[in-house]
């Protein structure tokens, strides 16, 4: 069983990496996306939704994503009650970001789910011992990276 995870955000952009970019429509579904972004949520994360979107196309990318389940700790915005100044252009402050637009382009949601869920099993040779360089993996990098840390909000 996963171990809890407390007060990790994670910004998650919408157009090419929830759904396909069809801006200023809504773009077909990626797969594994919204699969991925519930079973995060169920496991304590916290996601906030960091898109360029505003207005009536915000309003729809919340609204698409509420209907798959899925609804954003905030939107554009580091937590629900922030008061956000519309002169300033920034971003959200985030443990991890999930962009289309990143180095490397964007890996998948089901790439991202290993790199955040790591298998638990290790690989064993025929005689039952462990192979050179195998490593327990049971317990997931986000969770060593953050066990030590404590989080306010």
């Amino acid at each position: 069983m996963a171990e809890a995870i407390i007060n990790i955000k994670i910004a998650v952009d919408f157009d090419g990496t929830i759904v396909e970019h069809e801006f200023p429509g809504i773009g077909k579904e990626k797969l594994f996306a919204f699969e991925t972004l519930r079973e995060l949520q169920k496991r304590g994360f916290k996601l906030i939704l960091w898109t360029i979107r505003s207005g009536k196309e915000l309003e729809e990318a919340i609204e698409f994503c509420k209907n798959k389940g899925v609804e954003f700790y905030a939107v554009n915005k580091n937590y629900p009650e922030e008061v956000i100044d519309k002169n300033l252009v920034r971003k959200v402050e985030a443990d991890i970001y999930i962009d289309d637009r990143n180095v490397g382009g964007f890996p998948g949601w089901s790439k991202i789910w290993q790199m955040l869920n790591p298998d638990d099993k290790v690989l064993m040779p025929k005689k039952g011992k462990r192979m050179p360089g195998d490593r327990d993996r049971g317990i997931s990098w986000i969770i060593r990276l953050f066990r030590k840390r404590k989080y306010g909000n």
